[in-house]
């Protein structure tokens, strides 16, 4: 349970209601070269600023609304914001050295790596021959499936050996309720559209994106050989397939709940939710060999299982086949021949998300590295872009902002002592991890070769999976990192009790050592008050100072926690996103709290640190002024209304606009520091306060 600061990146996308100014960047533009030094950009830029829109009536709009003016959304983007600019950026930076390491002579087994993974990456002369050629042996693999049996018994090899999860998948996880402890887990899968709602609305818009979806599956079995009456009539049958599974699934906002996704069950129980499959089989195909046989695993959805067992005995075996088909399929598309990654990009980029251009190659491949190679890229950004003292001012900023947690913990009015001395526990036993891992991960077992993308792809595959489930019987790790080191995010997990921040987080125009501390600690101090704040939001203040589910609240205090957050749900419940589409605020509301409390964090401590200092104003603007700045220009964006939609129903931040409005509306320090009147839109009644 990896929590993301929502911000570019997988999937993870900034929003912006004002739509009119996300514009298809022009198509003739220059092209971008390889960095040999990243840009750099001021984490306060007063040419971003609106001075038509007074700050009190709209404080995003005004903090971003020149910068939104300015920067126009590339025609491969679903939306455009400085996180993914600054992403952009390091990934310029990254095909440089790949470039390098791909041609050099005398490498290091890293740079060989790395390089080789590039260079098959951008041979699509030999990927675009080849067809669907490397994918062959699998889909014959199924077509050679003449009986049910044999069916679900291949379920198994295939989960094993390709990416993709068709029906459910499975894996390894900490345990919720002991953290030390790696277990087996058993998930719902296998649906194509983001989300279990896609399925299930009766609106004309989605109506419509169910036959579109449908015709993308038609498309995919189609290049994959099979004729178009029969393709139409599978695709029908996957959709209909996959519609039964949504049925069966949680929606996001339960999944929020911990203790709806945890059930511990001997195999034997799972074996009688799901007979249909094999399971001792199954996950015996999934481990290294010479592991000990799972006896017990957690199961989150046991209602899903059970859904799954009709569809696995109720489908006709054709049917069946044609769903393994498509999603092996679809899974393998980007990593195949042109006509099956462009289909696949017209669908979930084109026509989900709005975005009209593929990207260069460079940075497909560029983005294939770090996502399969990830520390072994890293060490070669972090040598080049992250220095010691940057880390250390990053530790002390962290340090800071969690000794004023703390004073906050202690002051806090509504909070009994017994909570507050549970609290401090977790607050004092939370490490940080900043820049990049203490132990680099080993990739030496990995084969790379310089020919043979698809092979390459399934190597990593199957080594990370293999690594994954090598952790069943060992301690846990708990210097591992769920990000790779040039990303541009952060995040909390509640379980390693650990707040991560990676060194592509701390680069201009997010950290500026060229600046004053002001935006920098509204910037850089709110994100880490931010990831800080979700060890105590509505499910991150679920588990303990060791990371294991318990409730160490009292009940009177339980009541005082969801009575405050209730506020910050029904303040941004009233926001809307595009349409008639507001904020779901049931999913939302941990990072709501989180931003709020960590930009109130941020703000004592750059106080603290700055007490006694003379302070000038600069740019005509007062220090306070500069803090509330620099904290909004992190937000600024654009994005597409198709993207909104998306964000919407799957993403759980708030659209910036109300990311940065909804928190300074209920600060009074930024209220003081722009003169701002109650009544004005800027002044929230009544102000919500949690942390």
């Amino acid at each position: 349970m990896i929590r993301f600061l929502r911000l570019a990146a997988p999937a993870l996308a900034v929003l912006c209601v004002c739509s009119a100014l996300a514009q298809t960047a022009p198509s003739q533009t220059a092209q971008p070269q390889p960095l040999t030094a990243m840009p750099y950009s001021p984490s306060l830029d007063v040419s971003d600023l609106d001075r038509s829109i007074h700050p009190c009536d709209n404080f995003y709009q005004y903090a971003c609304g020149g910068w939104q003016k300015k920067n126009s959304i590339p025609a491969d983007q679903a939306s455009w914001d400085v996180y993914a600019k600054l992403t952009n950026e390091n990934e310029q930076f990254l095909w440089g050295i790949l470039q390098t390491d791909a041609t050099a002579k005398d490498r290091t087994p890293v740079q060989q790596k790395v390089g080789d993974y590039f260079a098959a990456c951008m041979n699509t002369t030999a990927i675009n021959a080849d067809g669907d050629k490397p994918l062959q042996p699998a889909l014959d693999r199924i077509y050679a499936l003449t009986n049910r049996a044999d069916l679900l018994a291949a379920i198994a090899g295939l989960h094993h050996d390709y990416p993709g999860s068709s029906f459910f998948s499975a894996g390894t996880t900490q345990d919720d309720v002991d953290s030390s402890t790696i277990i087996a887990e058993v998930d719902p899968s296998g649906l194509g559209l983001p989300d279990r709602d896609y399925y299930l609305k009766t609106d004309a818009h989605s109506v419509k994106l169910r036959e579109q979806y449908t015709a993308y599956i038609a498309r995919i079995l189609s290049l994959a050989g099979e004729p178009t009456p029969q393709a139409n009539a599978q695709a029908a049958d996957i959709l209909r397939i996959e519609t039964a599974l949504a049925k069966a699934s949680l929606t996001r906002v339960q999944r929020r709940d911990p203790h709806l996704i945890y059930h511990m069950m001997p195999v034997t129980q799972l074996q009688t939710l799901t007979p249909a499959i094999d399971w001792a089989s199954y996950l015996a195909q999934q481990q290294t060999t010479g592991a000990p046989a799972i006896t017990k695993l957690n199961v989150s959805q046991p209602q899903f299982m059970k859904a799954l067992q009709t569809e696995l005995t109720t489908e006709d075996l054709d049917s069946l086949r044609a769903y393994l088909r498509f999603h092996l399929l679809t899974a393998a598309a980007p990593f195949l021949a042109s006509p099956f990654d462009q289909t696949h990009f017209d669908f979930y980029s084109t026509t989900l998300r709005g975005v009209p251009a593929m990207p260069p190659r460079w940075k497909t491949c560029t983005r294939a590295v770090d996502q399969n190679l990830g520390e072994a890229l890293g060490q070669e950004f972090v040598a080049r872009t992250f220095s010691a003292s940057m880390k250390a001012k990053t530790q002390l900023m962290t340090e800071q902002i969690e000794a004023v947690m703390q004073q906050e913990i202690q002051n806090l009015d509504w909070m009994s002592p017994a909570t507050k001395a549970e609290a401090l526990r977790k607050l004092h036993a939370i490490r940080n991890k900043i820049g990049y891992p203490d132990h680099w991960r080993d990739y030496t077992a990995l084969k790379v070769t310089p020919n043979g993308y698809f092979g390459d792809v399934i190597r990593a595959y199957r080594f990370e999976d293999a690594r994954q489930w090598n952790k069943l019987g060992k301690p846990v790790d708990r210097d591992e990192w769920g990000m790779t080191p040039p990303t541009v995010n952060a995040y909390f997990d509640p379980q390693m009790n650990d707040i991560n921040f990676p060194a592509g987080v701390l680069q201009p125009p997010l950290y500026d050592p060229k600046l004053d501390d002001a935006p920098n600690y509204g910037n850089t101090g709110a994100t880490i008050g931010h990831e800080l704040t979700h060890a105590f939001d509505d499910e991150g203040r679920q588990f303990d100072s060791k990371g294991n589910l318990r409730d160490w609240w009292t009940p009177e205090d339980a009541k005082g926690f969801e009575k405050r957050i209730n506020c910050v749900r029904d303040q941004y419940a009233g926001y809307t996103i595009v349409d008639d589409i507001h904020i779901n605020s049931r999913l939302t509301s941990g990072e709501d709290v989180a931003d709020l409390g960590g930009t109130l964090l941020a703000y004592i401590a750059w106080k603290k640190e700055t007490a006694g200092d003379h302070l000038p104003n600069i740019d005509g603007f007062t220090p306070d002024q500069r803090f509330f700045i620099g904290m909004a220009q992190w937000a600024c964006a654009n994005e597409r209304p198709e993207e909104e939609r998306v964000q919407a129903a799957t993403d759980p931040h708030s659209p910036p606009f109300a990311r940065i409005n909804g928190v300074v509306s209920n600060m009074p320090q930024f209220q003081k520091a722009f003169d701002c009147k109650a009544g004005q839109p800027m002044v929230h009644t009544p102000t919500c306060k949690v942390w």
